[in-house]
């Protein structure tokens, strides 16, 4: 019989008021184990929306527009999740061994991050509180069991 040991723990976050529960179980998780966490936080694209409306106003610029802006987006998501996990950890900080800010749909994103990381878990977060949330799984948690080869821990947290 084999028992799995975690060694890379991927957290994925969506930098929301309620991380701070969820990063804790992979805090323990990783101090059981003796494992590093990935912290990641995946941006989902413009819409059709927000695209329809920068073609029409500026068609010509769209493109740099777009990777710019995403660009710096990630860089301030980044940042931000150096500056919570340091918080959060102080001088244990040292668990989390990598920070990731991705442009994508989430699942599909995390999964592949997860993949070429090596990582042996993934911990993410879910929503509950009202009548449906009790029922239904968030739809990033809900497709990442469905899709990923990788144990999902998923933490219900109260909204």
């Amino acid at each position: 019989m084999s028992i799995p040991k975690y060694k890379t723990i991927l957290y994925a976050t969506d930098m929301g008021q309620h991380m701070r529960p969820v990063f804790r179980h992979a805090i323990s998780l990783a101090r059981h184990y003796q494992a590093g966490i990935i912290m990641m936080h995946v941006a989902e694209p413009l819409g059709s929306t927000g695209m329809a409306v920068l073609e029409l106003y500026m068609p010509d610029k769209i493109d740099s527009i777009h990777k710019d802006d995403m660009k710096s987006i990630l860089s301030e998501m980044k940042k931000g999740l150096h500056a919570f996990y340091q918080e959060e950890l102080g001088n244990d900080s040292g668990l989390v061994t990598s920070v990731a800010a991705v442009s994508g749909h989430p699942a599909e994103e995390i999964v592949r991050y997860a993949t070429t990381k090596d990582a042996d878990l993934i911990v993410i977060g879910t929503h509950t509180g009202d009548k449906l949330g009790s029922v239904f799984l968030g739809s990033t948690a809900r497709k990442l069991i469905h899709i990923s080869d990788l144990p999902v821990l998923v933490v219900p947290v109260k909204t």
